[in-house]
């Protein structure tokens, strides 16, 4: 008779278990003499229940503890079955191993490995000589998929099964708490990760409860990271609680740790959740206390302590001591603890030099910048150069270089030098700059970060003032001399970013993209940097074209800091707008443009700004908004003409002004910037290309489109780097030629520049119109040659992402004239699928005045 509750899971035994329980099944009256040992939760009492069913089964008594101390119990009729045998009394004990020296006794005891008592030894004795102890151990993962699958009915997931085993350790009674609570939460259905249900927690209540006081706050220990750091648990117990290896062995009786002493992860959950907060805080502190007596790592004690409350000079200084460990690899964690520090009593005085350089690093510049100014205006602290170092770096960042640079020249010493030099030639004072660089340096010793600040120093100067190699060069090593320390080094600018700028102004975008590749993996700067290195990967992707992996490093940028500091919000919002003109997306644009503007108004013009504020410039155009850019380009112009104008930072400014004259229509205006760049032409290959490119847009502006000069001048762009800006350039010479050999030829080469193989079939030539010879027509003031205005208007409104009703209730015509428009388009510009026409759209309309 099988008297198992039906919704009882079938028990799952180990090889050693199932082995006895058939050596029974197939005999039932053969004398047994067997040991059961195993920590609570491994499933003896299951197993004696098992044993229970197959004696009764076969009519044999069952008898226990109670019956077995009485004389009118039958031995040779009866199977006695005793469970935790480690909590009987002596005489119990006594008895039962009298009973196991009769050879015909049928009798399974079953205990813990603790506690021993002596009775205990001398019973196993008893039973050891016929059997060893049964030792019971986990499940393994077939067996917790049986116990799975027989407590839900059906084959468990492998995913089920894993989380099972990782939070339980395959201890028998943990794992049938946890599937059983699974199975009634829901949680078993899910597809996705799966949580632990708070009934499997609240099952371990009973046992917690149950818990010898010294048992508990060992575990609580464990809890806390102790591990097996003797000398530190010694110190928590002391001489009167009873003896440590006790407790521990009373603690791996419980079944609660893994055979690695720690506690399995749902007892963490249950210790966490069940235990009152107060107590577990009690044995942490205590644990900080003494490891920062013996000179331990107290960060992960402390840790949990944050936000407690506790106070008190040993709370303060173990706060202080995890700040100090937390700063080099998680600042803001750092700055937490100095905060908690001082909340606990700890002196701000101390505390705040420290406190103000984790915050800065972790990017919270506005309490960096409140502690350092405390630091400053104090006289007689130590650390007011130091604390002006800290609000320099948080201003640079700021947008105010040029009072960074004061601080740095005030705090004169270490790297500040260097970092003041930049910041004057940034805003423009290259006289100031060059008495720093003469200079006698300082008596600091020569660490790994004023080297690093040496460099830059020289290699800013040398983009000034020399060549862009030596420039790119000292930038470079710079980087490559600060990887070792980056992570924990206070920045007002990496070398990896200032090398990155220097790269993308002279169009070596491969070492731009290396060296922040490297600076992002080494985490240059911290948090603090973090954003601004992505920002510049996105912007080397975004003058390539590839304005999928601009977004995604963009987007990354964003996910690292919700709130961006005026610099990084510049270059951030300065991508945005030029992802949307590379897109035709003038809607998007015109939503960008109010933060665009305000960008422009937080930061100050400086040197390091330059790209951003030649995309504002195009973008302004675009919507026709020239006005507002005015006095930051005259700022611009001003600060380039205080520091002589050089090349390698007057070219992109150049270049972009190019585009927006051409956007804007404005030949003269184009022809200014392409002469400009001209000029500059003999300051290196860069500057020679742009020129010769911008000499090309200047005669297809007018008409005039040479194909042999516009192909390589096409050409010499994507060498460069601006991929997207060679397209544009042969896509709209190949518009505004009449020339259909020539149209031909200059769209193969503005798909083979953006990534697509010449060959798919060419535009038709323009039809209809008086022509001027020049692809233009007087009805076509966009220069699209092969478009008619209102074809414009409907292909503008279909890249923007509308529908053919939506764009036809825009313009007052039917969907269905849309759909001709479309046609027609289609069929004129020879394109063979949908995707082909809205391509050859946007390359056509790119350079196009808004819509």
């Amino acid at each position: 008779m099988n008297n198992r509750a039906a919704n009882q899971p079938k028990p799952i035994l180990d090889r050693h278990a199932r082995e006895l329980l058939q050596a029974v099944e197939a005999d039932p009256f053969a004398p047994l003499h067997v040991g059961v040992m195993a920590p609570g939760g491994y499933g003896k009492t299951r197993l004696l229940a098992e044993l229970a069913q197959a004696y009764r089964s076969a009519g044999v008594d069952v008898a226990g503890v109670r019956q077995a101390m009485t004389d009118s119990v039958d031995t040779t009729s009866t199977a006695l079955l005793v469970d935790d045998a480690h909590l009987l009394g002596e005489p119990q004990l006594d008895r039962l191993r009298r009973l196991a020296e009769t050879e015909q006794i049928r009798l399974v005891v079953g205990y813990r490995p603790w506690p021993r008592p002596a009775g205990l030894s001398e019973l196993t004795e008893v039973l050891g000589p016929t059997r060893q102890p049964l030792t019971l151990g986990p499940l393994d993962r077939d067996q917790i998929r049986e116990l799975a699958g027989s407590s839900l009915g059906a084959r468990p997931r492998p995913a089920l099964v894993e989380f099972v085993q990782a939070w339980t350790g395959g201890v028998p009674a943990f794992a049938e708490r946890l599937v059983r609570a699974l199975a009634e939460s829901g949680e078993a259905a899910r597809e996705k990760s799966l949580e632990v249900p708070p009934a499997a927690i609240a099952a371990f209540r009973h046992d917690l409860d149950r818990l010898d006081p010294d048992v508990l706050r060992f575990l609580l220990a464990v809890e806390a990271g102790v591990g097996l750091h003797m000398d530190l648990l010694n110190a928590l117990f002391g001489e009167e609680s009873t003896a440590l290896d006790e407790v521990m062995e009373a603690a791996r009786a419980t079944g609660l740790l893994g055979r690695d002493g720690a506690l399995l992860p749902i007892g963490v959950l249950a210790v966490r959740a069940l235990i009152p907060a107060e107590r577990r805080i009690a044995v942490r502190q205590r644990l900080a206390e003494l490891q920062l007596a013996r000179g331990g790592s107290v960060l992960g004690l402390a840790k949990p302590l944050l936000g407690t409350g506790i106070g008190g000079a040993s709370a303060a200084a173990a706060f202080e001591a995890a700040g100090e460990e937390a700063m080099a690899d998680d600042p803001a964690l750092a700055a937490r603890f100095f905060a908690a520090a001082a909340t606990a009593g700890g002196p701000v005085s101390r505390l705040a030099c420290r406190w103000a350089r984790a915050a800065a690093l972790a990017g919270d510049l506005d309490s960096a910048l409140r502690l350092a100014d405390r630091l400053i205006a104090e006289e007689e602290s130590p650390d007011r150069r130091e604390g002006a170092r800290i609000a320099a770096t948080a201003l640079a960042h700021r947008g105010q270089l040029g009072r960074s640079a004061e601080l740095y020249r005030w705090a004169g010493s270490g790297a500040a030098g260097g970092f003041a030099t930049v910041g004057l030639i940034g805003t423009g004072q290259l006289a100031g700059a060059q008495q720093l660089l003469i200079a006698a340096p300082p008596d600091d010793p020569p660490t790994l970060l004023s080297g690093a600040a040496s460099l830059m120093a020289h290699g800013v100067h040398e983009s000034v003032a020399g060549s862009a190699t030596s420039a790119l060069h000292n930038l470079v090593r710079s980087a490559t001399l600060l990887e070792p320390a980056a992570r924990g080094v206070l920045l007002p600018d990496s070398p990896a970013a200032l090398a990155a700028l220097v790269a993308l102004h002279c169009g070596e975008l491969n070492v731009a993209e290396s060296v922040l590749d490297r600076a992002v993996a080494a985490d240059m700067g911290g948090p603090l940097m973090a954003v601004r290195h992505r920002l510049l990967r996105a912007w080397i992707a975004m003058v390539r074209g590839q304005t999928a992996a601009a977004r995604e490093h963009l987007a990354e940028a964003g996910r690292n800091r919700k709130t961006l500091e005026p610099r990084d919000w510049l270059f951030a919002t300065a991508l945005q707008a030029g992802l949307a003109r590379r897109d035709s997306d003038v809607a998007a644009l015109q939503r960008i443009w109010g933060d665009a503007c305000e960008a422009i108004m937080r930061h100050p013009v400086d040197l390091f700004t330059f790209l951003p504020l030649g995309e504002f410039a195009t973008a302004a155009a675009r919507l026709r908004d020239q006005d507002r850019l005015v006095p930051h380009l005259h700022e611009a112009n001003r600060l380039l003409a205080q520091l002589g104008n050089p090349p390698l930072w007057s070219a992109p400014l150049h270049w972009s002004g190019l585009h927006a004259a051409i956007i804007a229509q404005d030949t003269a205006a184009a022809k200014e910037h392409a002469d400009a760049l001209s000029d500059g032409g003999e300051h290196g290959r860069y500057r020679a290309v742009l020129a010769a490119a911008a000499a090309c847009w200047v005669d297809v502006l007018t008409g005039e489109v040479d194909p042999g000069r516009v192909d390589t001048a096409a050409h010499g762009l994507h060498d460069a780097g601006l991929w997207w800006d060679a397209a544009r350039l042969a896509g709209q010479a190949a518009i505004r030629t009449s020339d259909r050999k020539a149209m031909v030829s200059l769209l193969d080469c503005a798909r083979l520049l953006q990534g697509r193989s010449p060959g798919t079939k060419a535009p038709a030539p323009a039809t209809g119109g008086r022509s001027s010879g020049r692809g233009r027509t007087a009805a076509d003031p966009a220069g699209t040659g092969t478009l008619s205005e209102r074809e414009q208007e409907v292909a503008r409104l279909v890249l923007a992402g509308l529908t053919y009703k939506q764009v036809g209730d825009r313009l007052f015509i039917s969907a269905k004239t849309v759909e001709h428009h479309m046609a027609r388009m289609r069929q004129r510009l020879g394109c063979t699928s949908r995707s082909e026409l809205l391509d050859q759209l946007r390359m056509l309309l790119q350079e196009g005045p808004p819509g």
